[in-house]
């Protein structure tokens, strides 16, 4: 089956669909597909929004960890995930999550875990715990982290 959109007005389209938001190939991949382009037209068009900086893997993981750290809270287990379903190479995980700085993530982590162990209204000490230790677990941050949190907001 022939395609509806041309070539060049798919190319036109992704443009305005990276430009839009920072995108990673698998997002634009599957963009192209739903306009039911060829295998070769997608490889070809790719290789245009590269050439045009439209689309930049490494700096779609960097805008990604920074934008769900900072907006989300996400931790980094979480971040790292989330890039891993979509393809995104260990190399650019790695320098996505370098663009966290300790003092942030931890500073973030203090925060969440400030405004999770007030929120709860658990009366049993151990169900509190569990309710706190997973909601932290859930949101990405790495175990040993969460549980010196646990004891230090048991201390206060």
């Amino acid at each position: 089956m022939k395609s509806i959109v041309t070539p060049k007005e798919a190319l036109q389209k992704l443009e305005h669909f990276c430009a839009y938001q920072e995108r990673c190939h698998d997002e634009v991949v599957s963009k192209l597909y739903s306009l039911k382009m060829t295998s070769d037209e997608i490889d070809l068009i790719v290789v245009q929004l590269i050439e045009g900086n439209f689309l930049n893997e490494t700096r779609f993981a960097c805008s990604f960890a920074r934008g769900k750290h900072r907006i989300k809270f996400w931790g980094k287990i979480r971040i790292t995930n989330e890039l891993k379903l979509r393809n995104i190479s260990s190399t650019n995980i790695n320098l996505a999550l370098k663009e966290i700085s300790p003092e942030e993530y931890l500073e973030t982590l203090g925060q969440l875990s400030e405004r999770c162990w007030n929120s709860i209204t658990e009366n049993n000490k151990l169900k509190k715990r569990k309710k706190f230790c997973d909601y932290l677990l859930r949101r990405g941050y790495e175990s040993s982290l969460v549980y010196e949190k646990v004891q230090e907001m048991e201390q206060n």
